[in-house]
């Protein structure tokens, strides 16, 4: 029986149990799914969650960097980026990972969109960023473009990533990937290098259709919430907390 959990703040709309629940069935294991309301300033009752209370935890915003500080293993994205989004409880030790970035790099391939040889640019500079534009570049992307509105946070991606940029790329844009905070953002008109052949890709899912979205349709781009990457993720997470392979496509069927 697992204990499974999402903790952050806010995520009383969380779609993450309704993955657990769907992505345990498929496995053929059993157990249960909780959402956990955690704000920042209550971060250091993370690392007591486990074990006693969650086996394995999906971690969101604004945790994923205490979610990494408290674990006692990191995987290779996860210590590339300094960001947790899954945490799993082992023998006394809490591990962590990030499948955030993968998740969306295998939901583009989903929809039959390649990341290796793509000029892309992601909007805005957080933990979101980091994670995606991680997998961007481990997967070939040719150029990656971070503009973001604090210049500390865009040169933390300078100096790690040889094929990363602060300016929109010169010959066009495949690839727009939105990170800010719904809550915060102020929409811009599309990208200069935007045209028919873009995808525009919100990693929000509430709206299903953004506003954002709507602009970059108007220019003619073809577009995309959150849910496929948060479907994606998921299933990288479960592989990981499991062993076993989730069908991240009839994870997205579930809550699309």
């Amino acid at each position: 029986m697992w204990r499974l959990g999402v903790v952050g703040y806010p995520v009383e709309h969380s779609l993450s149990p309704v993955l657990h629940l769907e992505g345990l069935r498929l496995a053929g294991l059993t157990g249960t799914s909780e959402r956990v309301p955690l704000d920042e300033d209550d971060s250091d009752r993370l690392a007591t969650l486990l074990g006693a209370r969650f086996d394995a935890l999906s971690v969101t915003m604004p945790l994923k960097a205490a979610a990494a500080a408290c674990c006692h293993e990191l995987d290779d994205a996860a210590a590339r980026t300094g960001m947790v989004n899954s945490l799993l409880w082992r023998e006394g030790r809490i591990l962590g990972a990030n499948t955030d970035g993968a998740g969306l790099v295998e939901a583009l391939a989903h929809m039959g969109v390649p990341v290796k040889g793509a000029r892309c640019v992601v909007l805005g500079a957080g933990g979101a960023a980091r994670a995606i534009v991680d997998a961007l570049v481990n997967s070939g992307a040719e150029h990656v473009a971070v503009l973001g509105r604090t210049r500390a946070r865009v040169d933390w991606f300078l100096e790690r990533y040889d094929r990363v940029g602060a300016a929109e790329p010169d010959g066009g844009v495949d690839l727009v990937v939105n990170t800010t905070p719904s809550h915060t953002r102020v929409d811009e008109p599309p990208l200069a290098g935007a045209t028919s052949a873009t995808l525009a890709v919100d990693i929000a899912y509430e709206p299903r259709m953004s506003s954002w979205r709507a602009l970059y349709e108007t220019q003619g781009c073809r577009s995309a919430n959150g849910l496929g990457m948060l479907a994606f993720q998921a299933a990288r997470q479960m592989r990981w907390w499991w062993g076993v392979r989730v069908d991240g496509a009839r994870l997205l069927e579930v809550i699309s």
